[in-house]
């Protein structure tokens, strides 16, 4: 966190929302199509079909939460394509504006808070995974909002037990919906830790005073950073003890997530779309989630990421390490750890078979940290900001652009109807 000044900017809650609001709008704009499942849907929309009727286990390989909330979408509005893929229009958008929440906190930028807000909106990855039926938005949303309450519980000081306690029910409900967030989610209670020792020595166990949160001890924070966590990740898994065959119990909650394990490394059938981690730095793999003839037009959906922002975003990361070091820029120190974290997690993970989709998190830091690296820019005036100006342009500019396809708009007839989004030979 920047040290606060004494002139502090007016919060852009207003311009943030304003964002927020048009990327829904244009997320819900034919949400229900396609109308037929399609890519990943199949696993999850299946799963939640049968959690439903609590009838056994099925996708076992992954956490409960996020099926229970697309089987809870299909309860308010039927098991079809609009039920289905509702909730993850609504958590990419709460998503979204906690991830501007937190920017604003962390850095007292109106600028940074803007830009950044657009850059994720407008990163295609964001858009597309609030429009299908998968894990990774619910995950991801919950990450947000608990960033968010950890920024307010440092920043304000004021009602910190309230902020850990919700950010620590945040960060069990991101891992109750997938895994992703795991190496994310031990930075918190690791930097407290780090912090806490640094500034008050041996008595750092029991000791009130200082930073990060002034008045909380590191024991409390355990409590609300670990141990709240646990427990809530583990209450996700509440429906699974009324399966009407081989439920689960509470004695067999720590065993299931070995086997939770097991299923997730047994996936090694190799597939035409899977990427490894150095592909995503460069947006160099892409995934077509969709690319048929369906109500009555030729469709397709291809996840990448936006070319302009995620190849500019990784020199932003080296600026906000540098800043964060060597000038005490805590909040970009905090995004470019957050990032490098959460990529370095599946550079070194076993999973044998990854896929452009894993990047979500890590790309949504990788935007806080090109949104910080533009505010630099942009706070020197003059001819510095005619690159934060092109960049967000450029970046509206793209989206726009890539929108047919990754939307599942009726694309042209003629030649093959992808090819003038196909700018490299790995993204076909």
């Amino acid at each position: 966190m920047t040290a606060p000044s004494a002139s502090v900017p007016r919060d852009p809650v207003w311009w943030c929302l304003l964002i927020v609001a048009a990327f829904t709008a244009l997320a819900s704009w034919h949400l229900a199509i396609p109308h037929s499942i399609y890519f990943d849907e199949v696993h999850y929309t299946k799963a939640a079909r049968v959690l439903l009727t609590l009838d056994r286990p099925v996708n076992a390989e992954h956490p409960m939460l996020g099926k229970e909330l697309i089987g809870l979408g299909m309860i308010l509005f039927g098991d079809n394509s609009f039920g289905w893929r509702f909730f993850s229009l609504v958590f990419g958008a709460i998503g979204l504006f906690a991830f501007s929440r937190a920017l604003w906190l962390a850095s007292l930028s109106r600028f940074a808070a803007i830009a950044g807000t657009l850059l994720v909106a407008t990163d295609f990855a964001w858009f597309i995974q609030s429009r299908i039926a998968m894990l990774d938005m619910f995950m991801a949303a919950f990450a947000m909002i608990a960033l968010w309450q950890l920024a307010a519980a440092v920043r304000t000081q004021r009602h910190a037990r309230v902020h850990l306690a919700l950010a620590g029910i945040a960060l069990g409900l991101a891992l109750g919906a997938k895994w992703s967030i795991a190496p994310a989610a031990v930075l918190p209670g690791l930097t407290f830790l780090i912090v806490r020792a640094k500034t008050s020595g041996r008595r750092f166990l029991i000791a009130r005073d200082g930073a990060p949160v002034d008045g909380v001890s590191l024991i409390e924070a355990a409590l609300w950073l670990g141990v709240v966590p646990a427990l809530v990740y583990l209450a996700t898994f509440a429906p699974g003890l009324f399966y009407a065959h081989d439920p689960l119990t509470v004695r067999g909650l720590i065993p299931l997530q070995h086997r939770m394990i097991e299923l997730q490394d047994s996936v090694i059938k190799h597939h035409p779309y899977q990427s490894v981690w150095y592909q995503w730095l460069g947006d160099w793999r892409a995934i077509w989630y969709l690319y048929e003839v369906v109500d009555g037009a030729r469709r397709g959906i291809v996840l990448i990421g936006n070319p302009l922002t995620m190849i500019s975003g990784l020199p932003a990361v080296l600026w906000a390490l540098w800043a964060g070091i060597w000038r005490g820029r805590r909040d970009a120190l905090a995004c470019a750890v957050l990032y490098l974290v959460c990529t370095g997690f599946w550079a070194l993970s076993g999973k044998p078979v990854q896929f452009y989709y894993h990047y979500l998190l890590p790309g949504t830091f990788l935007m806080a940290c090109l949104a910080l690296a533009l505010d630099e820019l942009w706070r020197k005036s003059g001819r510095w900001q005619i690159t934060p100006a092109l960049i967000l342009g450029g970046a509206a500019a793209m989206f726009v652009y890539f929108y047919p396809i990754i939307s599942a708009q009726p694309l042209y007839h003629g030649r093959p109807s992808f090819e003038r989004w196909m700018w490299l030979k790995s993204w076909r």
